[in-house]
């Protein structure tokens, strides 16, 4: 089964799946935070999204708490956060936990691909980057430290794209 049918309800508590939330288009899934130091990636996120957007790939924010408790909010606070403080407009998905017995299954399908340093396994932080196809395959990996606007990241975006 490809990632994009795992159910993923928006963070408005919408049922749907993650092809609701990428809009079957290719995408960049990021667990993100509210209450981080790298919590400032969002508005990186949201330029991407917008630079993006209209030639069909989408930028999708996945919460998590499993990082120091950093994203402790409802997803009515998360969303307002989101919202006032950075301008995002790319969709979010419900609060999710990336590792451990409880991780979404959709991150039991990301965390087998290895990230630029060529390593695989659990997700080490928030904000980690996960660059997908339109048919949900794993294109690429990204640590939380490789800002969104990296060249190896948008080089990526741009070989997905007409």
């Amino acid at each position: 089964m490809s990632i994009l049918d795992a159910p993923l309800a928006r963070l408005d508590g919408t049922p749907g799946t993650l092809r609701d939330l990428t809009g079957g288009r290719p995408a960049l899934l990021v667990n993100v935070a509210s209450k981080c130091g790298l919590t400032p990636q969002y508005s990186t996120l949201e330029e991407i999204h917008a630079a993006y957007a209209d030639r069909g790939f989408t930028v999708v924010g996945l919460p998590c708490n499993q990082f120091g408790g950093q994203e402790p909010g409802s997803s009515e606070e998360i969303a307002e956060f989101c919202s006032a403080t950075y301008g995002v407009t790319f969709p979010m998905s419900e609060k999710v936990d990336v590792n451990g017995d409880d991780r979404h299954e959709i991150f039991s399908q990301l965390v087998e691909t290895p990230n630029e340093s060529g390593e695989a396994g659990d997700v080490q932080w928030n904000f980690e980057k996960f660059l997908i196809g339109a048919d949900g395959a794993v294109v690429a990996r990204f640590n939380p430290g490789v800002l969104p606007d990296d060249e190896q990241i948008t080089g990526q975006i741009e070989s997905l794209l007409p």
